[in-house]
């Protein structure tokens, strides 16, 4: 039996729909205006880097917004599979018929409760430290908020459309801003200012391996934390607590993988890059990652990177227990 396949990717862009019709509005004003300007771009298929018109971008907006407000209580639709309708969330079930046909599919539940849905063409996998990696390229289907990578159910999922679109974006905020820092120095370390195309492009093939650095800290930091730490999150309705507990484990993450390797490599490119991210409560909480990247620039003093994800492994690792055991403690 043939893959149903224009009914699936219809199927799968309602499901995206539905979710952003239920908590797109949510985000602050700023992100949401930035988040849809990008969302445009991909759905009128415009090349990563072009400039959309911004009366277009305008009447598109009103438009998706007059869908959403048509899918108030809504409900998430089974897939049209050759075998039956499946669960939307049976990812496994699903993806193990899309894969003969080169396909990839994804369904999560993200921050504040947000469901994500994606479906797109597989670019290639792999297996790093016995995880699957799945990359994928042309996307078909996709919500509000396209995540560059994700870790579920023991998979990590490396969006490569998505990650060249952020660059762009982040690349043009900058170009706006004009400010020296991070996002400046790793741009210049792949010759923006002359070639912004080829660069974006460099880039984002290089740093695929820094997403990937950080979904496998977020691995190795749920295995030395546990369920009791993902009931911990999942638990989580108010938004500075579970925007702290996500911090927290970010940190984690990257004090165990990801710093170490880009110090152990000496990579300036991809610390550039991964510093450009840190922002946030991640900042607000480790100002010592903010001294350490100072003395790299500075003196070319890799050390003080070294130390300070050492004592972040012990740190975070902590803090994440301690929140554990207060919210299990009887109130």
């Amino acid at each position: 039996m043939s893959l149903p396949f224009e009914a699936l990717a219809a199927a799968v862009q309602g499901n995206c729909d539905i979710s952003d019709a239920a908590f797109a509005r949510d985000m602050t004003l700023c992100n949401y205006l930035l988040a849809m300007r990008e969302y445009f771009c991909w759905a009128q298929g415009l090349p990563p880097g072009r400039e959309p018109d911004r009366a277009a971008v305008g009447a598109w907006i009103a438009a998706r917004e007059r869908r959403w407000d048509a899918l108030d209580d809504a409900e998430y639709a089974p897939l049209p599979l050759p075998s039956g309708p499946a669960d939307p969330f049976a990812v496994e079930a699903i993806n193990a018929v899309l894969a003969t046909e080169g396909w990839v599919y994804g369904a999560a539940v993200g921050r504040f409760g947000k469901p994500h849905f994606f479906l797109g063409r597989l670019a290639r996998s792999e297996r790093r430290e016995g995880i699957d990696v799945v990359e994928v390229g042309r996307e078909v289907a996709r919500d509000i908020e396209a995540a560059p990578a994700s870790l579920a159910a023991g998979r990590i999922v490396l969006r490569g459309e998505a990650f060249e679109r952020w660059l762009w974006s982040s690349a043009r905020s900058w170009d706006r801003a004009h400010e020296s820092g991070p996002m400046r120095a790793a741009l210049a370390a792949y010759g923006y200012e002359a070639d912004p195309a080829r660069a974006i492009a460099a880039m984002a093939a290089a740093q695929r391996e820094t997403l990937l650095l950080h979904e496998l800290g977020e691995h190795a930091a749920g295995r030395m934390l546990g369920e009791p730490w993902e009931a911990y999150l999942r638990s989580r309705t108010d938004r500075r607590a579970a925007l702290s507990a996500r911090a927290v484990r970010d940190l984690l993450a990257d004090c165990l993988v990801t710093l170490p390797a880009i110090a152990d490599r000496k990579c300036e490119a991809s610390l550039h890059f991964w510093f450009a991210t840190f922002d946030g409560l991640r900042r607000e909480f480790f100002p010592e990652l903010t001294q350490a990247y100072g003395e790299i620039c500075r003196r070319g003093d890799w050390q003080a990177l070294v130390t300070a994800c050492r004592d972040g492994r012990e740190r975070w690792a902590q803090v994440a227990r301690a929140l554990v055991q207060d919210a299990a403690a009887p109130q």
